[in-house]
């Protein structure tokens, strides 16, 4: 399968912000940020792989790696159409206008 280039929005919520945030750092490395908001981490990077899905596991596979009670709420996008996620599920796809 042809890889594609993803933007990244997501926002994380976890017991454990610290540890996430290095685990979010790893996986996006220099495409983009991660910052930590208030009680979240708000992400933002440009990703290349295979499938918006596959990404979102992985990312979120590597979050809870370092602490099970993560949550993650993503939109990927890629030439104009947006898959959303909630944990491992899929929301839908369709082209989303900004809230």
């Amino acid at each position: 399968m042809a890889k594609a280039l993803f933007n990244l929005e997501a926002r994380v919520s976890s017991s454990n912000l610290q540890a996430v945030l290095d685990a979010v750092n790893d996986f996006i490395g220099k495409s983009g940020s991660a910052v930590v908001k208030g009680d979240v981490i708000e992400i933002k990077a440009e990703i290349e792989g295979e499938s918006a899905k596959e990404l979102n596991r992985k990312l979120l596979s590597d979050m809870r790696r370092v602490e099970k009670r993560t949550r993650l709420r993503a939109e990927w996008t890629s030439n104009g159409l947006t898959e959303r996620f909630f944990d491992y599920v899929s929301k839908g796809t369709g082209k989303f206008a900004k809230e």
